[in-house]
């Protein structure tokens, strides 16, 4: 079985359908040699193979890591001959036989199911499960005939949000033997990946792939001596339940992750936008939402959006420069005044955008921008910025040391809120060829930054979760999980935010509404309280008991916030939907699980979470709201939890002591 797939542009093709096994050379590459290399995670083997002719050299390399299952793989492929050399598609990673080990004669349509993350703007992290059969992939009878099978598995992101319509992951569960396959592919652009059966011996076959030309509009002209180096993908198979599968996961999320102070600190962070100024920010207002967030115990302070236009600005970004309508004394006042009341303070970006009327928009050249068949990509009003150009990465370097070294913000929230659809043609073989070099230069663009300045914060958001792949969270320590405006869904999303990012780099809203009531406050805060919080809303309008809500929940966060960086996140009611009545979610560490519960709009009162998996309990103690509320209540027996909310839009925060 081969290790890589690679098909050349007029090689022939092996198969019938759209799959891609039996590529061609790839199904015919021949072992050269191999090596392992000791480093400081654990062994990279390297594997190097060459077709017949000798006209291409592919190099397989595979990290192993000593604190978790999950290898990292990557391919690099270099035309070693005296030809253009088009390459259609290359594996990141190829495997046959997923999930079969003692169950070949089995029924691998019945017995595997797969759990797909399905993402919309303010839904994300939706995962669907289903038999593969349900989803249309039949098991072949005859497949040791060799029968293989024209239906595949495609799971496809194009364009620059690389979370779109789906999280770049994927696990697959054998209810038959009790393994699980889990998968990441790290791209921040258009990326594949596809399940198929090859029809020998009725093998399953995973495909983990950056672009490619039948999905994402990808080719690429190798010339003599030049290198194509894959996207990085991650994959691992164990034995274990979905659950299992995600803690591996994020162990490997935290190896790979670029070290840094704010995954370990934890710092509650207040910003304007979400349930408050939406985009309307001035000095006098900002001021006292310091005031109020200062109180309450927030650590950094950003402003939001707007902060660079008197008005209407959607259009018309990209100089950058504070409105002077907003800030008559310079936004530099305002950020001392943050600082001077002991917080961080931080600002809102969008640098990959020019607005079409901006008044710098018309300036610049059109090799500044995506292009497709001679004119600018216009979207929702916006044209995109290649980063390819290094015009463009200093531009943009400019625009950051000015918020940085002049205007003095430690934090940057950096937004993302249009696309580029399946690429650009100007200087570029493909589409999807030009897509694939700006995403490498806007990652290296934003490694420089980081680089330049180490302690700054820079918040990975697109729309909220649009783009929460691990080719930017490798970098970024915090991530926006998404912009639900309404709570009671917030919280559905919140609860399985750690399936696509590490807990500490997860950031919720809590954002208690101006005329909303203790509960709605509780809610809010419980939604954000075992990940980041993300602390928003009108406060310094919010008054008494509500606003004592806040405060106690920052002051209980602070508390244990210390230990979520090494603790692994576990759902023992299962991974919840939007919308779903009652749900759950928890961290659990050495001897002690932190589980929050939430009712959302149900018909029932009693809910009961079977918690043996994780240990026998010894105690069970309510830490948010600290005072005991008697309309909620949760006694165990044994290992099993009951908990009563006698009315909707309730939730709690637990913690739960193990023998």
């Amino acid at each position: 079985m081969q290790i890589c797939e690679v098909q050349i542009t007029g090689n022939n093709f092996h198969h019938k359908g759209v799959n891609f096994v039996d590529t061609s050379p790839g199904s015919e590459l021949k072992y050269s040699n191999h090596k392992i290399e000791e480093n400081n995670f654990g062994k990279l083997l390297i594997i190097k193979q060459h077709d017949e002719l000798k006209s291409i050299e592919v190099s397989n390399y595979y990290q192993l890591y000593d604190k978790t299952s999950l290898i990292r793989s990557w391919v690099e492929v270099t035309n070693t001959s005296e030809e253009h050399i088009g390459i259609e598609y290359v594996s990141s990673f190829a495997i046959s036989g997923i999930n079969q080990f003692d169950d070949l004669s089995g029924n691998y349509a019945e017995h595997n199911e797969i759990y797909v993350a399905n993402n919309n703007w303010t839904s994300e992290a939706q995962w669907k499960k289903q038999s593969l059969k349900d989803v249309g992939l039949d098991y072949w009878v005859d497949g040791e005939k060799g029968q293989a099978s024209t239906k595949r598995i495609s799971i496809n992101n194009n364009s620059s949000w690389s979370c779109s319509e789906y999280s770049p992951n994927g696990i697959l569960t054998n209810t038959k033997t009790g393994q699980s396959a889990i998968w990441q592919i790290e791209n921040n652009g258009a990326w594949h990946y596809e399940l198929t059966d090859i029809g020998k011996g009725n093998l399953l076959a995973l495909r983990l792939s950056g672009p490619e030309e039948i999905d994402n509009s990808w080719w690429k002209n190798l010339l003599p001596g030049e290198s194509f180096k894959t996207c990085t993908v991650a994959f691992s198979q164990l034995n274990g339940d979905f659950e299992d599968a995600i803690d591996e996961l994020t162990e490997y999320r935290r190896l790979i992750r670029r070290p840094n102070r704010d995954n370990k600190n934890l710092a509650v962070i207040f910003n304007d936008y979400m349930n408050g100024l939406a985009g309307d920010p001035t000095t006098a207002k900002e001021k006292s939402l310091a005031d109020a967030a200062a109180k309450v115990g927030c650590e950094y302070f950003v402003i939001d959006c707007g902060w660079y236009a008197p008005g209407y600005w959607w259009d018309s970004v990209g100089e950058w420069l504070p409105s002077k309508e907003r800030f008559p004394n310079g936004i530099e006042e305002l950020i001392k005044y943050i600082r001077d009341k002991g917080m961080t303070p931080g600002l809102w970006l969008e640098i990959e955008v020019i607005g079409i009327k901006s008044p710098i928009a018309n300036k610049l050249p059109d090799d500044w921008f995506f292009m497709r068949h001679g004119k600018r990509v216009i979207d929702a009003d916006r044209y995109h910025l290649d980063f390819r150009n290094p015009e463009v990465r200093k531009f943009a370097d400019e625009v950051v040391d000015r918020l940085v070294e002049q205007y003095g913000v430690g934090y940057i929230k950096m937004d993302y809120n249009i696309t580029t659809g399946i690429g650009t043609d100007l200087n570029s073989d493909s589409f999807g060829d030009g897509l694939l070099e700006h995403n490498r230069e806007y990652i290296k663009w934003i490694k420089n930054v980081f680089n330049r300045f180490p302690e700054l914060v820079i918040e990975n958001c697109g729309s909220g979760g649009m783009r929460h792949d691990y080719a930017l969270m490798e970098q970024h320590s915090i991530q926006s999980l998404t912009d639900q405006t309404d709570y009671v869904r917030n919280g559905n999303i919140a609860s399985v935010g750690a399936t696509v990012v590490t807990p500490e780099q997860c950031a919720v809203w809590s954002y208690p509404l101006k005329n909303g009531d203790e509960e709605e406050v509780i809610y809010n805060m419980t939604n954000t309280m075992l990940m980041r919080i993300h602390q928003s809303g009108l406060l310094d309008q919010i008054k008494g008991k509500r606003l004592e809500l806040v405060t106690e929940g920052i002051q209980v966060y602070k508390g244990f916030r210390d230990k979520i960086p090494d603790m692994l996140p576990i759902w023992p009611s299962g991974l919840n939907q939007l919308d779903d009545q009652w749900f759950s979610y928890g961290l659990k560490g050495n001897k002690e699980i932190y589980l929050a519960i939430w009712r959302g709009v149900s018909t029932s009162d009693n809910f009961e979470i079977d918690l043996s998996k994780y240990g026998n309990i010894k105690k069970v103690e309510q830490i948010y709201p600290v005072k005991v509320v008697s309309d909620a209540t949760c006694i165990n027996k044994g290992n099993v939890v009951n908990i009563e909310f006698k009315n909707d839009k309730m939730a709690r925060l637990y913690h739960i002591k193990l023998k």
